[in-house]
This record gives structure tokens, sequence and C-alpha cells, in this order.
């Protein structure tokens, strides 16, 4: 009954859809391209922001396009520094000589810089790449660059919750992420296990997403150790209303609207959605046994933003919640999430490029799983069953938590030469876990943690002719305080005779890089930073269990302190970028899953921190357009990671991490024919355990999208993952489990309404 009322609210949606197809003709926009003596620039290429080439500047500098409002493009000239703009109306561009200014939107050092000057990686999957991937969650759209990989190799459809982890630069995760991911300087990271919610963002909300790679806790505080990954949302600009929706194999669905307007100074976006799947049995096929049933998740999003926009000073408030129920592939293991969220604040755009931010936010959550034990004895049931027979209920938990945060950064240029950046921001977390075990002696518990992180820090970020330096350093205090554990005897909640130690840490992260601009399409560069990530409540205090891995948690545990580096070197030019990058990271004290009992049931594991552990390696990115309906992107990624240093482990491949992992994508572009883009990712053998003994095999899959206007506003497409239906071992819990299997699903995207 629960999937025909499912498949009934989808109908009604893309019926609702396809009935307000009232959407204005694209907006015929002419560009004038000029320098600064305002001299027309002959040959400009115009094109979609990370989408095809729509043309080139005539002899007058101009160029007349067709687009739906609003325009989000890049203009390039040869000699001249490329520019970012989004537009409503026809205008006059000015371009700045190649070595001036250049507006970019990457943001790793809270400042804006273009491929050539940045010290340090960066990528930005734009709003056509993530509209024409295959994937319909924001982990598979990100797996189209090199080196991006959750704790485990699942699509979060299907993932427990914690093993949602991000891994960059080949650092790998457990439950927790070594890279931080935002959204307008606010962490998305769990309060409690530091995963990623990935459904949490209404598909349509989503503008753009930007990667820095490279250790990055001087500027954001902690858990930027692989990187920082932000998420930029959609603003509104005009008046547009947009409505996604698809269907597909293993009762997968994904339905997203959005609506936005302006009248005048002010601006507001509403955008929500449903997402889910009925989802497979992720237990290879010849390990199954009647315990086993499908991992599924079922989830609901919402988001509204109201902007006032007057001179120089933009205000807004934003909220947003999610709600999802996951089973997690046996009758009793499962967990249901609600996370609501807010956010205010402004940004001030001063005399002579001066700028100033303020966020205040906040979110409340509540968590709940529940957990249990594997028996491979028959039952009453199955008498004749010899393996995965039964399970057992072992613990119930419940997780309130809620967040309070606060940041402010300054930036202001001195002269020509020189930009000042300083900033202060504080993160304030409260997790109360109550937890019910079952057996022959049942417990019940509540504990209560209060985390804050404070932090402050400085930028000088000077330039000359073709030389680009940085130099940074934040200072965080972390305190980890006001820990109480309480049991109840049968009349009342007792205090633990021993109550788990509070501490705090007092942490200093520099950071320098350098950039050498050769001519108009080279530049090398240099970086080096220290960063560190704080351990979460979840690895201090509570269990975690995947499959028929259980792993205990530590209360002695200190933060992660890492030291890296990395030089590389880039070239620009009209066709494309690619940049090759050398790095290497020492993470000292990292906390990692030890086994401790792996003849149990569940498997034991128990959270340490080990000695040192070490990723260094190699890794290009590249984007080019040979033609202007083709772009080719992806990369290649060699991480050797081992743990370097200790008496545990000494010499073994950090789990989840393979040496050896690439990615292809193609995207090809014809107005008449429609969209063809195809993503494909080759990823080596890793080991899924920190002793090395459960071996994880190599795999490659290809995924597939394709798209057709009918009109200006409706659009059909397909979209395949998986096509080939490769077996990619995604765990060994010891039983093996299994990816997604190849799923098909199609939809339609209507768009209506125009600018104001």
């Amino acid at each position: 009954m629960l999937r025909r009322n499912r498949r009934a609210a989808l109908a009604l949606a893309v019926l609702l859809a396809t009935s307000v197809l009232c959407a204005q003709q694209p907006v015929a926009l002419t560009l004038t391209v000029v320098d600064k003596s305002n001299a027309a620039i002959t040959g400009a290429s115009v094109q979609e922001a990370g989408g095809p080439l729509l043309g080139r500047t005539d002899t007058n500098g101009q160029l007349t396009i067709h687009c739906r409002i609003p325009c989000r493009l890049r203009i390039e000239a040869q000699g001249f520094a490329g520019k970012f703009v989004e537009l409503s109306a026809s205008t006059t561009i000015q371009l700045d000589a190649a070595g001036g200014s250049q507006q970019v939107t990457v943001t790793a050092y809270r400042a804006p810089l273009g491929t050539l000057e940045s010290p340090v990686t960066t990528r930005v999957l734009s709003e056509f790449a993530l509209s024409t991937t295959a994937s319909a969650t924001m982990d598979g759209q990100m797996r189209q660059l090199p080196g991006v990989e959750l704790f485990r190799r699942s699509s979060s459809l299907v993932a427990n919750p914690t093993s949602q982890g991000i891994s960059l630069r080949g650092l790998g995760s457990t439950s927790a992420s070594r890279t931080l991911v935002t959204e307008d300087d606010v962490p998305l990271n769990d309060p409690v296990g530091g995963w990623i919610h990935w459904e949490e963002e209404p598909e349509l909300a989503v503008d753009r997403i930007e990667v820095v790679r490279g250790g990055a806790s001087d500027l954001y505080g902690s858990s930027a150790i692989g990187g920082v990954v932000n998420v930029v949302a959609a603003r509104p600009t005009g008046t547009l209303g947009e409505v996604r929706s698809s269907y597909g194999g293993l009762g997968t669905y994904d339905t997203s609207g959005l609506l936005e307007t302006t009248l005048g100074a002010w601006g507001l976006l509403a955008s929500g959605g449903v997402i889910g799947t009925d989802g497979f049995i992720q237990e290879a096929p010849y390990q199954r046994g009647p315990v086993d049933t499908a991992s599924n998740m079922h989830g609901q999003n919402g988001l509204i933003d109201a902007e006032h926009n007057r001179g120089p000073l933009r205000l807004f408030v934003r909220g947003s919640g999610f709600n999802e129920a996951r089973a997690n592939g046996t009758p009793f293991q499962q967990n249901g999430t609600r996370l609501w969220r807010y956010a205010t604040g402004a940004d001030w755009q001063g005399a002579r490029n001066a700028t100033a931010t303020l966020r205040v936010y906040g979110s409340t959550e509540h968590y709940r799983q529940t957990f249990s034990s594997i028996s491979n004895a028959p039952t009453a049931a199955n008498p004749a069953c010899s393996f995965r027979c039964g399970e057992t209920p072992t613990r119930f938990s419940l997780i309130p938590d809620n967040e309070l945060g606060a940041a402010a950064h300054w930036n202001q240029p001195i002269g020509a030469e020189l930009l000042v950046i300083a900033g202060a921001n504080v993160h304030d977390a409260r997790v109360w876990d109550r937890e019910q075990t079952f057996g022959t002696t049942p417990t019940l518990t509540n504990l209560h943690d209060h985390q804050r992180d404070s932090a402050g820090y400085a930028e000088a970020m000077w330039t000359h002719k073709a030389w680009l330096v940085t130099a940074s350093s934040g200072l965080d205090w972390f305190q980890n305080y006001d820990v109480h554990l309480v049991a109840w005897n049968g009349s009342t909640w007792v205090p633990a005779a021993t109550q788990p130690p509070s501490r705090d840490e007092l942490i200093f992260d520099p950071r320098m890089g350098i950039s050498r601009k050769l001519g108009s399409h080279w530049a090398l560069s240099a970086s080096g930073f220290r960063a560190f990530r704080a351990p979460t409540p979840s690895e201090l205090y509570r269990s975690t269990q995947v499959g028929n891995k259980l792993t205990l948690p530590n209360p002695s545990l200190l933060s992660e302190r890492a030291t890296g580096w990395e030089t590389g070197v880039a070239s620009e030019w009209r066709w494309g970028t690619i940049r090759t990058t050398y790095f290497d990271t020492e993470v000292n004290r990292p906390i990692v899953a030890v086994t401790t009992n792996p003849n149990s049931s569940p498997i034991l594991l128990l959270r340490q921190n080990l000695g040192q552990i070490e990723s260094r390696g190699v890794g290009i990115d590249a984007e080019v357009a040979p033609k202007r309906w083709l772009v080719l992107d992806g990369g290649y990624q060699y991480a050797h990671a081992v743990v370097s240093r200790g008496t545990q482990d000494l010499g073994n491949w950090i789990p989840e991490v393979a040496r050896n992992m690439a990615t292809l994508n193609l995207r090809a572009f014809r107005p008449h024919l429609g969209t063809l883009s195809l993503q494909s990712r080759l990823s080596g053998r890793q080991f899924d355990d920190d002793a090395n003994l459960f071996l994880l095999h190599s795999y490659f899959r290809l995924d597939a999208y394709g798209s057709h206007n009918f009109g200006p506003h409706l659009e059909v497409f397909a979209a395949g993952e998986n096509l080939f239906d490769r077996s990619i071992e995604v765990s060994k819990t010891p039983t093996t489990t299994l990816a997604t299997p190849r799923v098909a699903r199609a939809g339609l995207q209507v768009t209506f309404g125009g600018a104001n």
C-alpha cells in the first residue's frame, strides 16, 4: 500500500508539473564584451558555467544568445582574465587584462582566486554538471571527481549513515569525515558523528559545488584535513518555477520543486522534494540467509530563503528541514533522522572592494537507530538454516542534539597588491545519547556531552606581477566538557561511578601558499599546512554497527593533527585547464577502528589513536572542450596511503582507500538533439579493515544520462547507473555486501515563469 501511495503521489506530481506548461521562451540577450578602455574584444568565448560553448563575440564585441533566466556564464578571451557572470538582461561585460583581478567562484582562501592563481587544487561542479549526471544523489554526483569517496563504496540511498563520511586525498574516514562540508559558511557535518546527510538539500536548490583539496583548518576549523566541500545554494534572482521528477528501477524516485520571485529589493525562494528507493539486498547472493532484507531509504526535504538587497548590503534568513527513514538490511536494523536548520546573516560590499560577512546558525536533530547480532544457528522458523538464520536485538539508541554557531570575516585590500583577511567563528554542539540494551542484563543509560570549537584567524595575500603569496594562521580552542553519564536502576537515575573525562585543546594551524604564473597559460604552485580534526561525540561515547561489525567508543580519544604539503603545475587555455599535483599528508594520532575480537558475533572493533598515517601521491585534474559542443573532464589519483608509524598495523593500507582511482566524463550538447552525458569511474583494490584481511577488488563503472527539450519549457531525460551491471564489492563484515546493481530511471523537468 505504501508503494502504491508513493507512486500515486509521484504521478500526481508529474501531472501537476505538466499542467503548468506556461513557461516563457528562452530570453534573447545581447552581450557586449570590452576591455578597461571600453574597446570591443573580438572572439571572446561565451560558455554556460561548466557547460557547452554558446558562441564567440563578433568584431563589435557582441554576441546574442538564448538562455533561461538567470543566465550563468563564463566569459573568456585571449590575453584577458576569465569572468563568471549571472545575467537577467542584455549588458556590457568588462574583462581585465591577464594578471589583473579575476572574478571566480572558488573561495579556498575566503577570497576569489583563479585557476592559475590558486596555490591549491580546486574543482567546481556547475549546475549543468550536476543536472546531467546519472546519479540523483549529491554523493553520486561528487564521485565524478577523482579521489572523492565515501567511507565505503555504496550509494547514500542504501548506506548506513555511519558509513557516509567523505574521504579526500586518500586519507579515508570512519563514520566521521576528514573533510568539512559547508553551505554558505554553515557546517553540514552531523554534530553527533561527523557524517553527511547527502539527501538533505533539495536537488533544484543547489547551484554548484566547490571542492578544495588539502588542509584548511586555519580558516575553517575542525575536520578540514582532507579539504573543504562548499555547497552553493541557489538564490532568488527572478520569477521562476521548476519541477523535476523521475522514477526507475528498485522503486527509485526523486521529485524536486523550486519557486522563486523578486519584488524590488526583496527576494524569496522555496524548494522541496522527496527522494528514496525500495532498495535491494546488499548481501552477496551466495551468502544470503533468511535474516537478510532490502536496504532502503525514503526521505523528504525542504528549504525557504528570504533576502533583502539594498545597495552594498544583503540581509537574508533561511530555514530547512529534512526527514528520512532507513532499513539497513535486516528486519531489526533501522534508523531515522529528523533535522531542522536555520541561518541568518549579512553580506556587505564596501568601498575599494572591502567586504564583510556575518552568519548566525543553528540546528535541531533527532536521530534513532536499532542494533542487532546475527546468528548462524537454525531457528524454529528455519530449522534447516545454517547461515545468517536470525537476529537478536541488542540495542536501541535515541539521540537528540542541537547546535549553535556564528561566523564573521572581513576582507580589506591595502593598496594594489595586498589583501588582508580576518575572522572568527564559534561552533557549539550539545548531544544527549539515550541507550537501551537488551539481553540477560538489560541497561538504560543517558549521556550528555557538550562540545565547543572557538577560533580566530588572519591571512595576508600579496600579489606582485606574476607572483601570489598567501600566509595565514588560525588558533582554535576545542572543548569537550559538561559530560554526564547516568543509568536507570529501576526506580531512579544514578550517576555512573566513573564519569567520562572532560578536556580542552588549544590548537595552532598555520598555512602558506605561493604561485608563479609563467606567461598567460602556465603556473607553478606550492603550499603547506597544519590542520586538525576533533573527535566526535559518537567516536567518544557511542557504539556504531555496520553489518556484523560493532565498533566501540573510546572516551580518551585526542584530536587528530595533520601536516601536509603539495606542489603542482597548472595550465589554462581557451579549450580547457589541466592541473597536476604531488601531495603528502601525515596525520598524527589518527582515530581509527582497530579490530579487537575478529571471532565474536558481532565482530568487535575499538576506536583508538594510532601512531601516524600518511597519504602521498599524485593527482591530475582536467577539463577540456575540444569542440564547442563537447566537454571532457575527469582525472586520476594515485595515493600511497599507509600506517607509517606506531606498534599496530604498521605498513598496512589505510582502510577503504584505493591506490589508483580515475574518472572520465563526457558531455555533448546540441540544441536540436539534446544532451548526452557519460560518467565512468575506475577504482583499484582496497581493504575493508585495519588488519588488511578483507580485500575489496577493483571495479569499473559506467553511467549515462540523456535528455531532449520538447520546446523551451519541457525537458525529458533518462539515466542509467552501473550500465554493465558489475558486482562491486562494498564491504566484508565479514560477509560480502555489494553496491547498487544496474538501475535505470526516466523523468521530466518543467520550467515556467520569467524574469522580473
